[in-house]
């Protein structure tokens, strides 16, 4: 039963990691608020997955990875404050009263909301030692890899946990939709579009000015 003890663990390493509410959080309870809590839930399970793939690299190809990563970690702090400035700006401009009529024609697509977050969080590989420093707490060494069936293991948890958190968000936050109206909805797509492209800006920042950018992006 040692798997088991894996695939717990995971759960709970999904579950933390997923907690800290960055600009993916903000685009999820948004789009739970504006859009569903189906297109809320999809765009976290974006995050999930992208979280699981920086798990699998801490498990099974660290070295390998991150020496690229130190390669181009400019670039990608660029790219990814692009992304998600870009993404804050459009949810700035975005009506709600549209929003609203194309979720009624059924004209959204989870899928979109889905790719977008994944994108999103890829574009922060700083992640990828959160992971290690989470699996190291837990005594999960990642030196020399771990054996595939208990990291499969491990990595089926940490997919299932951040789900799980991301579900148990946007059901929480899903309650507060029926007290939203039109003119509510349009301050939040102001105050979460501008909240997101700070935080984009200060991915971008984070180049000349030391800060820990992957605390506060979260492709969360």
């Amino acid at each position: 039963m040692e798997w088991l003890t894996f695939l717990l663990t995971g759960v709970m390493i999904g579950f933390v990691a997923s907690i800290p509410l960055g600009p993916v959080g903000v685009i999820c309870v948004q789009r739970t608020l504006c859009r569903s809590r189906r297109s809320g839930f999809f765009s976290g399970l974006g995050a999930a997955s992208a979280d699981t793939v920086f798990a699998t690299v801490a498990a099974f190809f660290l070295s390998v990875v991150m020496a690229f990563v130190q390669r181009h970690i400019d670039i990608l702090k660029v790219v990814g404050g692009i992304i998600v400035i870009i993404v804050g700006v459009n949810i700035f401009l975005k009506n709600p009263v549209v929003q609203i009529r194309r979720n009624r024609a059924g004209k959204g697509s989870l899928w979109s909301d889905y790719l977008s977050v994944f994108g999103i969080t890829l574009t922060n590989p700083a992640f990828i030692i959160m992971f290690m420093a989470l699996f190291a707490s837990l005594g999960i060494s990642t030196e020399g890899g771990v054996p595939y069936f208990k990291a499969a293991a491990l990595i089926t948890g940490v997919f299932c946990g951040a789900s799980f958190w991301w579900f148990m968000l946007t059901l929480g936050v899903s309650f507060l939709r029926k007290g939203f109206r039109p003119r509510h909805m349009l301050y939040l797509n102001r105050i979460s579009g501008a909240l997101i492209v700070v935080l984009g800006a200060i991915a971008i920042i984070s180049l000349v000015v030391n800060i820990p950018v992957e605390r506060i992006i979260h492709g969360s």
